[in-house]
């Protein structure tokens, strides 16, 4: 099966680096999949997306994404976010509270986002 090099990189560290063979991504256009061969485009991610991984060898990776952009080449998708947590890091709970108590429109689209990364892994 084809597969193309993946990179996730967020403003303080390099999330996700592999080979993969489809990445999903939520942007402000809506959703698109990509597998080896896409045609080149630039999009912005959403604030509070999800973006996932089918990698090489059959693993599902997923994540929530604060905004940046996804650039796809026929061999390569990078994906630049502002923040990026894989969902195994994520606090459901602190997430939970920050929809629930805080006034911060950043803070509760990023809390959305990493609650429905959850909810899609």
């Amino acid at each position: 099966m084809a597969e193309m090099r993946v990179d996730i990189v967020a403003v303080e560290e390099r999330v996700w680096s592999g080979e993969a063979t489809l990445v999903t991504a939520q942007t402000t256009e809506g959703e698109i999949g990509v597998m080896p061969g896409h045609e080149p485009v630039l999009g912005q991610l959403v604030e509070g997306g999800v973006v996932s991984v089918k990698t090489a060898g059959g693993e599902r990776i997923v994540m929530a994404v604060d905004g940046g952009f996804l650039s796809v080449t026929a061999t390569a998708v990078t994906v630049l976010a502002e923040a990026a947590v894989l969902v195994e890091d994520i606090d459901v709970e602190a997430a939970k509270s920050i929809l629930a108590e805080s006034q911060d429109e950043a803070a509760v689209a990023a809390a959305r986002g990493r609650l429905r990364a959850v909810e899609r892994a």
